[in-house]
């Protein structure tokens, strides 16, 4: 019996400290959750603003006057030929933000899950009609170990992402899209609603769609409405384009590292309150041995005394 107490009082301590970690983990989480909400706030009203440009570029039907000639080439952005105009899909591509480490509760499980469901639903299990570009260490390793084909994967998201750490990936997609590895790409990332909830999202990058014009109404909207291009319309799609690539990106990863964090307090807090309960149904075992105990050795006690008389 003298073990068994002290095996539970092992199992208490043990426990407290599990509790004293997960705690100061799910106040991290939370610290840095407010920050990152903050920036994510600030960047999406620029991200909208973009976005509505784009939007009225197409719908305007700016874009289409783009006529590509042999001196439009970038050092930093390839053709926009392939960009802005959409080609047969041979083959499309996933960039799947995931992230690098656990103690996350269920966030990876559901992008994973979600992907999946996604590819069978479009390709229907075909790995040589997709490829993966995997943001995060969890997605990489996952798709890897499966036979998928990664084409790049990219490691070691800061906690509060900077806009300057996504350009070569950007670049990179760019790239590889430009160079036909793909013929369509999509960003599939969870979406934060709030603390305790976020949501999975797909969104396409490249080619650049008329589906960014849908809340257009396009009946009413004339050849270049209030736009006066300078110094012209090719200038301004090599500035604009990128920008706009970078954004989606940027703003897609800045809302998975959200949902991330959120996730991570939440599980942090779960793992508390559990180790919390795991105390009290401990220190209530370790009382009632306790007490088991004593009225054993009273027992004793008084049966030695009783055989003395």
């Amino acid at each position: 019996m003298a073990e068994s107490l002290m095996d539970i009082k092992r199992r208490i301590a043990s426990t407290k400290k599990t509790g004293q970690i997960t705690n100061a983990m799910q106040m991290v989480s939370g610290a840095k959750l407010t920050q990152i909400e903050k920036k994510s706030n600030a960047y999406q009203l620029y991200e909208q603003k973009l976005q509505d440009t784009m939007g009225h570029l197409v719908a305007s039907k700016i874009i289409s006057q783009y006529k590509s000639t042999d001196d439009e080439q970038s050092q930093d952005v390839m053709s926009l030929d392939h960009l802005l105009k959409n080609r047969p899909i041979k083959k499309t591509g996933y960039i799947v933000v995931t992230s690098d480490r656990g103690l996350v509760g269920s966030y990876n499980s559901t992008i994973i899950k979600a992907t999946m469901d996604l590819l069978e639903k479009n390709h229907q299990g075909d790995k040589s009609k997709f490829t993966i570009i995997a943001v995060g260490g969890t997605g990489a390793d996952f798709f890897k170990k499966r036979g998928y084909n990664v084409a790049y994967e990219y490691r070691g998201v800061e906690d509060v992402p900077k806009f300057l750490t996504i350009q070569k990936l950007v670049k990179t997609c760019v790239e590889m899209f430009d160079a036909g590895f793909f013929d369509q790409l999509y960003i599939c990332h969870n979406h934060h609603v709030n603390s305790l909830t976020s949501t999975f999202k797909v969104n396409e990058l490249l080619p650049i769609s008329r589906d960014i014009a849908d809340d257009i109404n396009f009946d009413n909207i004339e050849d270049n409405p209030n736009y006066i291009i300078d110094p012209s319309v090719e200038v301004v799609l090599q500035k604009l384009v990128p920008q706009y690539i970078e954004s989606i990106v940027f703003g897609s990863i800045m809302d998975a590292k959200t949902a991330e964090h959120a996730a991570s307090m939440s599980a942090m807090r779960t793992a508390t309150d559990n180790a919390d309960d795991l105390i009290a149904s401990l220190s209530l075992k370790y009382n009632r041995a306790r007490q088991e105990q004593i009225t054993t050795e009273i027992t004793e006690i008084i049966g030695g005394a009783s055989a003395l008389e």
